[in-house]
């Protein structure tokens, strides 16, 4: 037992003995900010392409989901005609009108909008910056698991961001505009408050998909058990139906499941990986004691 206990400190002993993680703490933020400073000038030569070319982004990216021949809103006429889903499923009218108020207002939206695209593009090369920084600190049995982590990551991401911009977006866009309290009230849309929903419903599903990555983190720390994640999933049901109610523009079935199938899915993709973190600790647990 006691040649166990000495194998084990050993093993904790030499997990760190790497050439980065002996190195000084000042070391450490001196390599850190090289990593950071790359993925900075990433993220300034995507924004500086961005505020370029933005007329095209503009017309075409941002403002699409608030006209009714935006890609989402043709596909759901079709659907209406195809499966007779009723007048309407089909998004002929969009009740608002966009307006700037501020003198200053359109060159910050062009700023904001064009430091906000310069960071989603960039998101991918920051993700591999901070996996360069964390790699030497890993152990290599930590590496071999962690293998495809940039790639899974920014496509996580990339799925997500097109899962809230061509769907979440649009349907939030369609349900608010034509939400109506009285006839005698017009909506006056600012530009910033448009953009700013659009932003936040598609960067917020980008992140919401990154959901697998955290659990496999959070797995891998042990705070997060697949135990714990069956247990909830009738509440998580209950949240994914919720955001599904309040985002799409009709309460019928087909609309809601569309919305809601990818985050139900997302969560099971969770537990899957969850599991699969906790049933490898166990078998290199199993492993270290019979050697």
């Amino acid at each position: 037992m006691s040649k166990k206990r000495t194998d084990l400190v050993k093993a904790i002993t030499e997990k760190g003995k790497t050439i980065e993680a002996e190195m000084s703490f000042f070391d450490h933020l001196d390599v850190l900010r090289g990593h950071l400073i790359r993925a900075s000038i990433a993220i300034v030569t995507f924004t500086i392409l961005a505020f370029t070319y933005y007329d095209f982004i503009f017309d075409q990216i941002i403002m699409g989901p608030g006209r009714t021949d935006f890609w989402t809103y043709k596909m759901m006429c079709k659907a209406a005609e195809k499966f007779n889903l009723g007048a309407d499923f089909c998004v002929k009218k969009l009740s608002f009108n966009i307006i700037n108020t501020e003198l200053g207002g359109q060159f910050t939206l062009q700023l904001n909008s064009s430091l906000m695209i310069g960071i989603v593009l960039g998101v991918p090369y920051l993700l591999f910056e901070v996996w360069r920084f964390v790699k030497p600190a890993l152990h290599e049995n930590e590496r071999k698991s962690a293998t495809g982590f940039v790639f899974w990551a920014s496509l996580l991401f990339i799925i997500g961001l097109m899962f809230g911009y061509y769907i979440i977006a649009p349907l939030s866009i369609n349900f608010l505009s034509n939400y109506e309290v009285s006839s005698i009230i017009n909506n006056q849309i600012t530009i910033a408050s448009y953009f700013s929903v659009v932003a936040t419903l598609t960067i917020g599903a980008a992140l919401t998909f990154e959901l697998p990555i955290v659990i496999y983190i959070l797995s891998k720390l042990g705070i997060m058990t697949p135990e714990f994640m069956r247990s909830s999933r009738r509440y998580a049901t209950v949240i994914i139906l919720i955001i599904a109610a309040i985002v799409t523009p009709t309460p019928d079935l087909v609309t809601m499941l569309t919305v809601s199938f990818p985050l139900f899915l997302l969560y099971e993709v969770s537990i899957y990986v969850s599991a699969r973190v906790v049933a490898n600790k166990k078998k290199a647990e199993i492993e270290f004691y019979k050697n």
